[in-house]
């Protein structure tokens, strides 16, 4: 049977959780949250670029994302750091809810499924 990593565990979650080659992972802005749409999206990927090195991964093998936002003005804002960060063609699926998030700060959290690296295979 093959084990649940948890990588970084604390009491409530742990940044990583990889089962049978799939990595799960959630990203808030951490460090500007009084920043503006695009610099918490900026900010999202930057942490989650640290998290696909924890897996052995990168951007390109992201299978899906859900964006969690708490206001729909700000998706022009989302969607043009989305696009300059992803590869051409290399966009995973996602889906966008409007939401309210546990800190009134933070305009956009991301939930990412990721293929992880060899060492993370069944």
């Amino acid at each position: 049977m093959q084990d649940v990593h948890h990588i970084n565990p604390t009491p409530r979650w742990s940044d990583v959780t990889v089962f049978n080659g799939i990595a799960n992972f959630v990203e808030v802005a951490e460090s500007d949250t009084s920043g503006d749409m695009k610099s918490q999206v900026q900010q999202i990927f930057d942490q989650a670029e640290q998290m696909l090195a924890l897996v052995d991964s990168n951007k390109s093998r992201i299978m899906s994302v859900t964006i969690y936002v708490t206001d729909f003005a700000n998706f022009d804002a989302l969607n043009e750091v989305w696009e300059a960060w992803f590869p051409e063609g290399r966009a995973p699926s996602r889906a966008c809810v409007k939401v309210e998030l546990a800190d009134p700060n933070l305009l956009v959290e991301m939930a990412f499924v990721v293929a992880a690296g060899e060492k993370f295979q069944s």
